[in-house]
């Protein structure tokens, strides 16, 4: 899977202490070098179908054969990180590292 640069964000719906459905737009980016993916890149499923597409767009699912690819590499810094670790929300300590480890235990589990 690789990266090249740019501005990404994402959004998704979360609870708030009202337990009231409230929109919270993710920024993408890598958490070690903090390069930012365009809509324009494209990530590889190698070794697995060869099905070319933007990781972001279904978070690390592959749509042709269905892998989930757990970790993502940077083309800015060449290093693998956690997926989920990529996704960082405002005004909230850094809960992606943290989604990131208890979903890589959970799916290595099942």
């Amino acid at each position: 899977m690789r990266i090249y640069t740019e501005c990404s964000r994402l959004s998704t719906q979360v609870r708030n202490d009202a337990n009231t459905l409230v929109d919270r737009e993710a920024e993408i980016y890598c958490p070690l070098c903090k390069r930012r993916p365009s809509t324009a890149d494209r990530w590889w499923c190698h070794p697995h179908c060869g099905t070319v597409w933007n990781t972001f767009w279904t978070r690390g699912l592959c749509p042709g054969c269905g892998h989930q690819w757990l970790d993502t590499q940077c083309m800015g810094c060449g290093k693998w990180s956690p997926h989920e670790s990529w996704y960082h929300y405002p005004d909230e300590h850094d809960e992606s590292t943290d989604e990131a480890k208890v979903e890589r235990e959970e799916l290595e589990t099942t």
